[in-house]
């Protein structure tokens, strides 16, 4: 398609009117796809400065704070007594005294997880929101317009398009499409595929053009990536918009939900930014199975508790999320972090830190995790989890910069720090292993010390208490898998509710099964975790590469290939453990056994996970698919099909729709 073509088109009254020649300077794409202009700055901020607050102070909920915060210190006191009682029975040597730090440390972080957990299931359990603003129905009127962002990076156009078309559809008949324009921003790189990218959204807005406001741009330069992209929309065409909502390449939100955040802004002036938590949809490999179903049961409770104490001083996830365009242009502009890559340049995990920086000017930011009809889809793949998350621990760990920043507030503080410590727990966990295995070692090979550099008549001899050992391993193993009990009874009231054939012995079943892969991933992700740290730390940028969203078969071969590190790692511990001791290696079976493991689990895990796995990890949503779920997959076949014929008039493609919305239409 021609930009001759697009003006012309635009001309009849299909696309949005030609925007300044002066747009040419920004986007590699034709004006003819975008709107007339309606510019904001957005100031870039000084994090040490505290700017004046929009809104009052806001004061936390101190008791649930409290409860978390001082609960995990009190189990973590507790943990390291027990500890030192088993280690020192002579005397504290300095790598038993670095093993007691270095388990306290990862103790504590469990427990903090662990009791934000119990503290989300109470409420839940007895039937109680756990949402920190009221979400009003989707039956009301709206005043105001929303923009609905697609920042798109190397997306298939297909998917996309599939999952404009179903949201439209849904907003249509709710009767509110028109209180909503949908924009994709692209930061394609390659005048081919930006080419190619750019015809099939045009394509879309004139299939759509009856129904609703669709408009393409594609970037010249992609300054500042994904937060960099929504900046250069936030300053051309922010002005237009009260609210705007931001989707991932995965992203699916109804009709339903999209209004409901809508008025839900419209009802509370002071708030910023209000969070969904996306549920996991459409996995067709065992690890997207498996990930479906730990976020289906487990994740309700931990979302809960950390809604519980953070209130109206939460988080942002980056995605599948409503935030006020004033609010956000005028305190969340983003400046480069000083110095080079790793940690300097453009700030990656940029949610986290505009979620700080509303908190700050006073803005509300807020979680509901009861809004229904939030999707997103998980990688394929262990390699493309692993490849995401070592751009992911890169972003975290740029927050350490930030954290002790005067202007920073103090939720925003704890928030920033949790998401580091997410990343370098792992390597901590990783050292307290490797020193334990040391202290093993030396157990064996060093003879006793009877007497002390003192003077003594009498031989102290070492004993060690069972009884505390065997408390510790007990108590710590509670403390591990309370959030996946709690996620259970759950799912056990649910089943039992909604009287599901089978519910009980699948809910059992499907948390035994993802509780054996999970202790088989952890060792595995502590060390490809590990090594991000120290890539990090040695300055070495993870780049930013499209990501990979449907699932493509893995060999064997290139399992083993990718784990190669991780086996060998593993098949030396092993070694290690045995010549030293059997039982020791009893106790270090967990670990040794995912990371010598680790290449064939990729490759098993990246199949289909076939009919009974998936039969025992499905979820309700799997069982019973939304309907913008069913809208967004055969939209997404159709725009398939469309954009693979030589013409966009192809009759058998527009019958094909044709067909496909009267069959919606009938549902």
């Amino acid at each position: 398609m021609s930009a001759e073509d697009l003006v012309d088109g635009a001309a009849e009254g299909t696309h949005a009117p030609v925007q300044p020649s002066n747009t040419l300077h920004y986007d590699a794409s034709d004006p003819a796809l975008l709107p007339e202009p309606s510019p904001v700055e957005m100031p870039l901020q000084d994090f040490s400065e505290r700017p004046a607050r929009v809104w009052p102070r806001r004061r936390g909920p101190a008791i649930p704070r409290t409860a978390v915060f001082l609960g995990a210190a009190l189990m973590t006191a507790a943990f390291a007594y027990e500890l030192y009682g088993v280690l020192s029975f002579v005397q504290m040597t300095p790598i038993q005294l670095l093993f007691l730090v270095l388990s306290t440390i990862t103790f504590a972080w469990i427990s903090v997880g662990t009791l934000s957990a119990a503290l989300g299931f109470l409420p839940l359990f007895a039937g109680e929101k756990a949402d920190t603003i009221n979400i009003p129905n989707a039956d009301g009127p709206l005043t105001e317009r929303t923009a609905l962002l697609f920042p798109v990076y190397h997306e298939e156009p297909a998917r996309i398009a599939g999952t404009i078309s179903a949201m439209v559809e849904e907003l249509a008949s709710l009767g509110k499409a028109d209180k909503f324009d949908i924009f994709v921003l692209s930061d394609t790189r390659g005048a081919d595929v930006g080419t190619a990218e750019e015809a099939a959204y045009a394509e879309l807005a004139r299939a759509q053009a009856d129904r609703a406001r669709i408009y393409y741009r594609r970037r010249i330069e992609n300054t500042g990536r994904k937060a960099g992209n929504i900046k250069d929309w936030v300053e051309r065409f922010g002005g237009a918009y009260e609210t705007f909502i931001i989707l991932d390449g995965d992203s699916i939100m109804s009709g339903v939900a999209l209004v409901s955040l809508a008025r839900a802004m419209e009802a509370d002036p002071s708030a910023g930014l209000i969070q969904t938590v996306p549920k996991l949809i459409g996995g067709k490999t065992l690890l997207q199975r498996l990930m479906q179903f730990a976020a289906n049961v487990y994740g309700p409770s931990t979302a809960a508790g950390l809604a519980f104490w953070s209130k109206d001083q939460g988080n942002y996830w980056g995605h599948n999320a409503i935030i006020r365009t004033r609010a956000f242009a005028g305190c969340a502009g983003l400046p480069s972090l000083p110095g080079p890559a790793p940690f300097g340049g453009h700030i990656l995990s940029h949610d986290f830190v505009e979620a700080m920086l509303l908190q700050r000017a006073g803005w509300g930011v807020h979680m509901a995790p009861s809004i229904e009809g939030s999707y997103e889809s998980m990688p394929p793949s262990l390699t493309d989890l692993i490849v995401r998350d070592r751009r992911w621990s890169q972003g975290n760990l740029q927050h350490l910069a930030l954290v002790g920043r005067a202007g920073a507030p103090g939720m925003g503080r704890v928030h920033l720090m949790m998401g580091a410590l997410s990343y370098l727990i792992s390597a901590v966990w990783a050292g307290a292993l490797a020193v334990g295995l040391v202290l093993a070692l030396q157990g064996q090979q060093l003879l006793p010390s009877y007497f002390t550099d003192s003077k003594t008549l009498f031989p102290i001899w070492p004993t060690i208490d069972p009884g505390a050992a065997m408390r510790l391993f007990l108590a710590t193993m509670a403390v591990v898998l309370l959030p996946k009990a709690l996620g259970l009874a759950m799912e056990l009231k649910r089943v039992r509710r909604a009287r599901e054939t089978f519910g009980i012995p699948r809910a059992f079943a499907g948390v035994t099964t993802e509780t054996v892969f999970s202790m088989l991933f952890a060792p595995i992700m502590m060390m490809t975790q590990t090594s991000s740290v120290l890539q990090i730390l040695l300055g070495r940028d993870a780049g930013w590469k499209a990501q990979r969203r449907d699932a493509a078969a893995m060999t064997l071969v290139e399992a083993i290939r990718f784990h190669w590190p991780h086996m060998l790692v593993g098949v030396v511990v092993t070694i290690v453990c045995w010549e030293t001791s059997p039982g020791l290696l009893v106790w270090m079976a967990p670990v040794v056994l995912g990371l010598v493991l680790s290449g064939p689990l990729n490759w098993w895990t990246s199949q289909d996970a076939g009919p009974a796995l998936s039969a025992i990890l499905s979820t309700p949503v799997d069982r019973s698919p939304a309907s913008i779920e069913l809208r967004t997959l055969r939209y997404t076949e159709v725009w398939r099909d469309r954009l693979t014929v030589p013409s966009r008039e192809s009759d058998e493609a527009r019958q094909k729709e044709a067909a496909l919305a009267r069959e919606l239409v009938a549902a």
